[in-house]
């Protein structure tokens, strides 16, 4: 398990909407800027709820058949041990690695309920979730590739191991950020920097955006601003 940030860091990250840590963490150049982040194909099902941000319980299930051999998740408890052996707050971040992705979902009333109650503040799924007014009245986080009104056959397939949910790698431990824009993940690295990097960027986008709204805005204007936002 990667180093976790303190209670402080975690509060002051968590205020930073998606974009601007997107844009904090390219000052880096820790990554490709088309790296470390979901692509179109998972949607956000809570643009109502404040960012999202917790370390990653990863989980891989099936549901579009049968489980052939093990029981059926709403008897399986051990992945809860694993949940809580991680830092919190956390995010389950769920690869439906069926043969039809999102035919059934592995969370609804009771689930959203149950991993609530072990410290997650939301979910990641390529799959499916269902009981969105149970999420929102928890405010839980729901990022899905789909919704159904099923569980159909989901069956837990392993725990604690990578998972990729739209085109996006996921270590167990690693730390998630997400809102109305998408998930990102924060290289735990540089977690601690980018509230200064982006209150740099912040003000810089202000000025510019001041001058646009401005009376007095002109082109020699607007090109110095954007050219000391650049340097």
């Amino acid at each position: 398990m990667n180093a976790v940030l303190t209670a402080e860091q975690m509060q002051i990250l968590g205020r930073l909407d998606a974009c601007t840590i997107a844009n904090a963490i390219e000052t880096f150049h820790e990554r490709l800027r088309s790296e470390g982040f979901v692509d179109d194909s998972i949607r956000c099902f809570s643009p109502q709820l404040p960012p999202m941000l917790g370390y990653a319980a990863t989980i891989k299930v099936r549901g579009s058949a049968p489980a052939t051999a093990g029981p059926d998740y709403n008897y399986r408890t051990d992945w809860w041990d694993y949940i809580l052996s991680l830092p919190a707050p956390r995010v389950v971040v769920i690869q439906d690695v069926s043969s039809k992705p999102g035919l059934g979902s592995l969370l609804g009333n009771v689930h959203i309920n149950i991993l609530r109650a072990l410290g997650c503040v939301g979910t990641v799924t390529n799959g499916a979730a269902r009981g969105l007014p149970t999420a929102e009245k928890l405010k839980f986080h729901l990022f899905a590739g789909h919704i159904t009104v099923s569980h159909a056959y989901v069956h837990i397939v392993e725990f604690g191991h990578p998972v990729e949910i739209g085109q996006l790698k996921v270590n167990s431990g690693d730390l998630l950020h997400g809102d109305m824009h998408g998930v990102q993940s924060i290289p735990m690295d540089i977690a601690s920097k980018i509230p200064e990097a982006a209150a740099r960027i912040v003000a810089h986008e202000q000025e510019i955006i001041t001058l646009c709204q401005s009376k007095d805005v002109s082109l020699d204007k607007l090109r110095e601003a954007v050219a000391k936002r650049n340097h």
